[in-house]
C-alpha cells in the first residue's frame, strides 16, 4: 500500500494559514488548465481566501471551492459513469420517494404510530412533512450511521427492534438503488484505493481542505484514504497549541460527581484537567475533532501566534492558547478548599491590570432589537472614531436569527440623513422569502388556493411589487380602491356560493361580486342610495378617469378568482410546474431589480419536473404540498449574497465561519435565543445512541463563539436584550455570555473592585434619553436629532406655536368666506379648526377595510348610519319595506333573519321618534333661505332649508350632544337675521 501523502497545517490565526496554503498553490500544477481544488465549508470563506490569494500571490485564478459532500460526490460519479445527476438520496428527492414509499407501508405491521399520525390526512400533508423529517434522518445517518444502513440491507428481520419500520422503509427506499448512495460509494471508493484498483488520474492533484473546523469520521476517512493517491492539505484552526483532547468542563464534573459518588468523594485524586475554562466549556465540538484527527497517519506542520497581551480580549486569547486559566489551572476539590487543587501551573501568567480605556471586549444591555441596533450604530461610529485605519470592511456582525434583525438594520443604517453618520452594508444569509418581496407576494398567491377572498388579504397582494403593474394601477390608485372596497363593504367571499362552499348561508351581501356590480353599475347611473337597479345598488363615486382603474381592478380580481379555481385542482409535479411558472407570468411584471428573485423562483420551480423525475413520482400531488415544498425552499436556500461586499457584513451565526475581522459584533445574544435548542425526533436513532464526532447544534454554537473570541483582532463586541421593555427587569445574557463575563471577572484585576461595570454597559430604553448626551457616563449617541430631542425634554416645555402668526394670511380673501357648516365646525373644535386651515395638519388617520368577520351585530357606528338612512327615507315619504332591500345592498346589515330583527327594531325606534318630531315637521316647508352675511369683515354665506311654518327645525336622531344644541343656536342666531317678515 502507498505511503500516505497528508499534510496536517494548524494555527491559531487564519492569516498563517492562508500564508501556508498561499505558497502552496504557487507550486505549479501539470497544466495550466488544471484547477486548484479548495474545499471550505462556506461560501463566506471561500469568498475570503479567494481574496488573500490574489492578494498574497498577486492573482487567484482557476480555484475551485467544493464543499465537502459535492467534492466527493464528483469522485463518485466517476466510479459510476451511470449515475443519474442527481442523486436519488437527497433530502428532496427522498422526501417525495417517501411519501410514495410510506402511503404503501403505512397499514403493515410495526407502522401503528405512523398510522396513527396520518389519520385524517386527506389532502396529505402530514405525510410530506413527515417523509420531510424521515428524509432529513436518513441523510444524517448516510454520513454518522453508515453501517447502520449497511447492516439493514443485510438484514431481512421482520421482527427487529423499536422502530423497524424505519429499517423497513430504508430497505425500500434503497431497493434497487443501494449502490447510488454516498455511504456505499464512500465504501467501494475506500476498498479501490485500498486494494489499488483505483486510478488517480481521475482525482485532482492537489486537494486542500481551508478553514474547516469539524469534519464528520465519513469525510475524514476518505480524504485520509485518498491521501495515498495525492497530496491533501488540511488547513485548520486550532485555538490551543498544547494538547488540550483531555480537559473537561465545570458542567462535565459535575456530571461525573453526581453519576459516580466513589469519584466524587476522592475527585482531588484523579486531577481532572480543565486547562482553560473557556476552552473546556465551549470547545467540545474542536476536541472530538482533534481526537479523530491525531489517529490520521499525517505529517504536521504547527505555527502559532502568541497575542501580546495588551488588551482584556489578547489575554483571553493567549490563555486559551496556552491552556491556561489565569484564576486556577486545576479544579476545586469535593469542599472547593484551596488544599484540594493540584499543582500549580508551570509558567502562570503575569497579573493584567485591567484599565478603563479598554474596550476590546465590550457588552451592551438594551431593551428591543431596535435599541439593539441603534447602540451598536453609534459604537461602531466610536470605533471608527477612535481608530482611522479601521475601515468598513474589517467588521463584522453576526446575529443567531438574521431574519429578525434585518429589518432593523436597514431601519436603522438607511435612516442616516447626515451622510457623515453613514456607514456601506450588506446584509447576508437572508432566505429568498425575507430578502425578496415578489417571492413573498409569490407565496402570498400561493395562499388564495384555501382562502376565503378576504378584502384585506385580496388588498395586500396588490402592495407586492409587480403585481399592480402588470394589471396597470399605480401606487395612487391602491388609494381610491381601498376607499371603493370600504365603501360597499365587501368582506370576504367571491360571491354567494363560494360562501355556501364554506360551510355558512349562501348570503351574496358583503361578497366580492356584489361590491364590483355597485361599482359597475354606480358608473352607469346614479343611485343615491335609494333607486335599485336589478337588485343592485348603484355606487355614486365612481366617474371621470375612475374608470380605467375599476376595470384594471375587475381585470386582476378576475384573473384571481379564475386562478383560484384552478389551483385548487391536483396534478402531476410537471404540471404544477407549468400551472405555477404562468402564474408567475400572469401576475407579475419585474423591473431589472428583481430580474435575479425572479430567476430564483423559476429555478425552484424547474426542480419540480427533475424531482418527478429522480424520485419516479408520477401521482398527482395536492395544492398543499406543493405549496409547503416550495415554502421550505424559498425559507430555507440561501445563496450566500452579501458576504465580505467591502462594507460592515451582516449576517447569521453559522458554524465554519472563523474568519479574522478587526471588529467582530455579536448582536442577539438573548437566554432563549443562544445557543440554539433542538429537539431531536423521538424516533432518532443517532440522539437515542450518540457517538463521539456526531454533530450537535448545542456544540455548534458553543465552538462558534469560542471561534469569535479568538478570530477578533482589535474588539469583540457583543450585546444582547437585558432589559424588559415592559419593566425594565433584568434579563441574562446567554450562558455563553455568562461564562465569558465570569471568566474576565475573575481573572483580571482593575482599579475598581468591580471590573464588569465597565465591561457591561446598560442602555436606556429610548434613544433620545438624556444619560446619553451627559459628560459624566459611559453612555453616548452621535444623533444630533435625538441630542435636540433630549434637549427639548429636559428644558422647558415650548409652547406650540412659538412666534406671532402673520394676520391677514396671504390667501385671505379665501379666509373671510365662511359657509354655515364651516362656522358650526370652528365652534365645535376651534383649536382643530385652526391646525386644520392654517397648517393643513389632520391628525385623523384613515380607518381600515372592513371587517372580515362575519357581521353577526351591528356596532355602533353602523347602528347609526342605519337609523339616518332610515329617519331621512322615511321623512322623504319611502315605507320601511321599500328602504328595506336598498339597506341590504348597502351591506350594513347582518345576514339572514338576524339582519331582519335588527332592521325591524330599528323600524320601531325610528317610527317612534317620527311620532315624537311630527308636531314639528308636518307643518309644510316654506321655500329655503339664501344666507348673505357680512360680519366683522367676514362674509357668511350658506343656505337655510329645513324651514316650516313654525320656524327652522333642525332634526338628527341621536343622543343630544353639547354640538347639536350650538348648531342649533348658531343657524337660528343666522335666521333671525336673515329670515324675511313673513318668518317671523
Amino acid at each position: 500500500m502507498s505511503q500516505t501523502n497528508l499534510k496536517l497545517f494548524t494555527s491559531n490565526r487564519l492569516e498563517i494559514l492562508a500564508n501556508q496554503l498561499a505558497e502552496i498553490v504557487q507550486t505549479p500544477l501539470p497544466t495550466p488548465f488544471t484547477p486548484e481544488v479548495i474545499v471550505v465549508q462556506s461560501r463566506g470563506m471561500e469568498r475570503w481566501i479567494a481574496m488573500e490569494l490574489a492578494r498574497l500571490n498577486g492573482v487567484s485564478a482557476n480555484c475551485a471551492f467544493p464543499f465537502p459532500n459535492a467534492f466527493l460526490e464528483d469522485i463518485f460519479k466517476d466510479l459510476i459513469p451511470d449515475m443519474p445527476e442527481t442523486s436519488p438520496f437527497e433530502p428532496d428527492i427522498m422526501t417525495f420517494r417517501l411519501m410514495r414509499i410510506i402511503a404503501k407501508c403505512v397499514n403493515r405491521k410495526g407502522f401503528e404510530d405512523l398510522n396513527a399520525y396520518l389519520a385524517e390526512d386527506g389532502q396529505h400533508l402530514k405525510l410530506y412533512q413527515l417523509s420531510g423529517r424521515i428524509a432529513d434522518l436518513f441523510d444524517q445517518y448516510l454520513v454518522f450511521r453508515p453501517q447502520l444502513l449497511f447492516q439493514w440491507e443485510r438484514s431481512k428481520e421482520k421482527k427487529a427492534p423499536p422502530h423497524n419500520w424505519q429499517a423497513q422503509l430504508w430497505r425500500e427506499l434503497a431497493q434497487g438503488k443501494a449502490h447510488l448512495h454516498r455511504a456505499r460509494m464512500r465504501e467501494n471508493l475506500l476498498e479501490q484505493i485500498r486494494s489499488s484498483h483505483f486510478d488517480p488520474a481521475r482525482l485532482p492533484k492537489r486537494i486542500s481542505l481551508f478553514g474547516i473546523s469539524h469534519l464528520p469520521l465519513f469525510h475524514l476517512q476518505a480524504f485520509a484514504e485518498l491521501s495515498r493517491l495525492v497530496e491533501v492539505n488540511f488547513f485548520l484552526i486550532d485555538p490551543c497549541r498544547e494538547y488540550w483532547v483531555d480537559i473537561i468542563s465545570d458542567r462535565e464534573i459535575k456530571k461525573i460527581r453526581r453519576k459516580y459518588p466513589q469519584v466524587a468523594e476522592n475527585i482531588e485524586w484523579y486531577h481532572f484537567e480543565k486547562g482553560n475554562r473557556l476552552l473546556a466549556a465551549m470547545g467540545s465540538l474542536g476536541r472530538d475533532f482533534f481526537e479523530l484527527i491525531s489517529d490520521l497517519d499525517c505529517e504536521i506542520f504547527e505555527q502559532f501566534e502568541e497575542p501580546q497581551e495588551s488588551s482584556v480580549l489578547a489575554c483571553l486569547q493567549s490563555d486559551i492558547l496556552n491552556l491556561r486559566d489565569r484564576e486556577s489551572n486545576v479544579v476545586d476539590g469535593p469542599h472547593g478548599s484551596s488544599s484540594d487543587k493540584g499543582p500549580p501551573s508551570e509558567s502562570p501568567p503575569e497579573i493584567f491590570q485591567f484599565s478603563g480605556h479598554d474596550t476590546s471586549v465590550q457588552v451592551h444591555s438594551c431593551h428591543s432589537p431596535m435599541r439593539e441596533i441603534e447602540v451598536l450604530h453609534d459604537n461602531l461610529l466610536a470605533m471608527f472614531e477612535e481608530g482611522p485605519d479601521l475601515l468598513p470592511k474589517d467588521i463584522i456582525v453576526m446575529t443567531p436569527d438574521i431574519e429578525t434583525y434585518a429589518p432593523y438594520v436597514h431601519a436603522v443604517f438607511d435612516a442616516q440623513i447626515d451622510v457623515s453618520l453613514r456607514m456601506p452594508y450588506s446584509i447576508a444569509d437572508q432566505s429568498p422569502r425575507a430578502e425578496s418581496r415578489m417571492i413573498e407576494g409569490f407565496l402570498a398567491l400561493l395562499d388564495i388556493i384555501d382562502s376565503r377572498f378576504e378584502a384585506v388579504q385580496i388588498m395586500s397582494l396588490l402592495e407586492f411589487p409587480g403585481i399592480k403593474e402588470r394589471f396597470g394601477l399605480a401606487e395612487s390608485d391602491l388609494k381610491i380602491i381601498e376607499r371603493w372596497v370600504k365603501d360597499t363593504r365587501i368582506r370576504w367571499g367571491i360571491d354567494r356560493n363560494s360562501r355556501g362552499e364554506a360551510g355558512v348561508p349562501a348570503f351574496s351581501e358583503n361578497t366580492w361580486r356584489a361590491g364590483l356590480e355597485r361599482l359597475m353599475l354606480g358608473y352607469a347611473m346614479p343611485g343615491q342610495n335609494r333607486k335599485m337597479f336589478n337588485d343592485i345598488l348603484p355606487y355614486d363615486h365612481v366617474e371621470g378617469a375612475d374608470a380605467q382603474i375599476l376595470g384594471n381592478l375587475f381585470n386582476f380580481i378576475d384573473h384571481l378568482i379564475a386562478w383560484s379555481k384552478r389551483l385548487k385542482r391536483p396534478r402531476k409535479l410537471s404540471n404544477w410546474h407549468e400551472t405555477l411558472t404562468a402564474l408567475v407570468d400572469r401576475f407579475f411584471k419585474p423591473d431589472e431589480k428583481e430580474e435575479r428573485e425572479l430567476q430564483i423562483l423559476r429555478n425552484l420551480l424547474d426542480d419540480l419536473t427533475g424531482i418527478e423525475s429522480s424520485a419516479d413520482q408520477h401521482d398527482e400531488i395536492a395544492p398543499e404540498v406543493v405549496r409547503a415544498h416550495l415554502k421550505s425552499g424559498l425559507e430555507q436556500n440561501r445563496y450566500g449574497s452579501g458576504f465580505l461586499t467591502g462594507g460592515i457584513t451582516f449576517c447569521a451565526m453559522l458554524p465554519m465561519r472563523s474568519i479574522p475581522f478587526k471588529v467582530i459584533c455579536l448582536v442577539g445574544m438573548n437566554n432563549d435565543a443562544y445557543p440554539r435548542d433542538y429537539q431531536p425526533l423521538n424516533f432518532d436513532l443517532m440522539a437515542r445512541h450518540p457517538q463521539t464526532g456526531d454533530r450537535s447544534r448545542r456544540n455548534d454554537d458553543k465552538y462558534l463563539f469560542l471561534e469569535s473570541i479568538i478570530s477578533a483582532r482589535k474588539k469583540l463586541y457583543i450585546s444582547y436584550v437585558g432589559q424588559s421593555v415592559r419593566d425594565n427587569s433584568i434579563l441574562p445574557p446567554c450562558v455563553l455570555v455568562s461564562e465569558l463575563l465570569d471568566t474576565i471577572e475573575k481573572s483580571f484585576v482593575g482599579s475598581d473592585k468591580n471590573i464588569l461595570e465597565k465591561i457591561v454597559s446598560r442602555h436606556r430604553l429610548q434613544p433620545f434619553s438624556p444619560w446619553y448626551f451627559r459628560v459624566a457616563t459611559d453612555l453616548f449617541s452621535y444623533s444630533i436629532e435625538n441630542m435636540l430631542a433630549a434637549a427639548s425634554e429636559k428644558a422647558e416645555l415650548h409652547p406650540f406655536i412659538s412666534a406671532r402668526i402673520p394676520w391677514p394670511p396671504e390667501e385671505a380673501d379665501e379666509w373671510q368666506i365662511l359657509d354655515l357648516d364651516s362656522l358650526c365646525r370652528f365652534f365645535n373644535h376651534p383649536a382643530r379648526f385652526f391646525i386644520q386651515k392654517r397648517f393643513g395638519i389632520t391628525l385623523e388617520g384613515e380607518g381600515p377595510l372592513s371587517d372580515v368577520r362575519e357581521n353577526f351585530v351591528l356596532i355602533a357606528l353602523e347602528k347609526y348610519l342605519v337609523e339616518q338612512n332610515l329617519l331621512k327615507n322615511r321623512r322623504a315619504g319611502s315605507t320601511f319595506e321599500d328602504f328595506k332591500p336598498v339597506q341590504k345592498a348597502l351591506g350594513q346589515l347582518p345576514h339572514g333573519r338576524v339582519g331582519d330583527f335588527h332592521y325591524n327594531e330599528m323600524n320601531i325606534e325610528v317610527e317612534n321618534f317620527i311620532s315624537k318630531i311630527e308636531s314639528f315637521t308636518s307643518a309644510a316647508p316654506k321655500d329655503p333661505i339664501e344666507i348673505g352675511l357680512n360680519i366683522s369683515g367676514f362674509n357668511l354665506r350658506g343656505r337655510l332649508a329645513e324651514i316650516s311654518e313654525p320656524g327652522y327645525v333642525h332634526v338628527r336622531y341621536a343622543r343630544k350632544r353639547v354640538k347639536d344644541i350650538l348648531n342649533s343656536w348658531i343657524y337660528h342666531l343666522v335666521f333671525c337675521l336673515e329670515a324675511p317678515p313673513e318668518y317671523h
